[in-house]
């Protein structure tokens, strides 16, 4: 019923920057929060932003100050602006939303995943 569609991902070099991007589309009624974990070679997925319904926002300690969440309200989409990237921020990163359907109630969805490889 809902479906999240990552873009954005790829190879940058040490000290570049990447923006990713989420779509949500189908029966959504409201969205209560939406979020990009991710999952490096041989690690568990991890929390890397959260950002609310009335805008606010979390972050890894490891990311403070480097990535920013934002969101699109109007499109439901969310963003996610990467600098100063490091090797140890190679993962697969995942989009997550908290989503309101029609008929279904509040449940998590995610995304397929997008690779982002940090390497000179």
């Amino acid at each position: 019923q809902v479906q999240l569609v990552e873009s954005g991902g790829g190879l940058v070099q040490p000290g570049g920057s990447l923006r990713l991007s989420c779509a949500a589309s189908g029966s959504i009624f409201s969205i209560n929060a939406m979020g990009w974990y991710r999952q490096g070679p041989g690690k568990e997925r991890e929390l890397v932003a959260v950002i609310g319904g009335g805008g606010s926002t979390n972050y890894a300690d490891s990311v403070k100050g480097r990535f920013t969440i934002s969101k699109d309200n109007a499109k439901d989409v969310v963003y996610l602006q990467m600098n100063s990237l490091t090797p140890e921020d190679t993962a697969v990163y995942y989009c997550n939303g908290q989503i309101y359907v029609h008929g279904l109630g509040l449940d998590d969805y995610w995304g397929q995943g997008t690779q982002v490889t940090v390497s000179s």
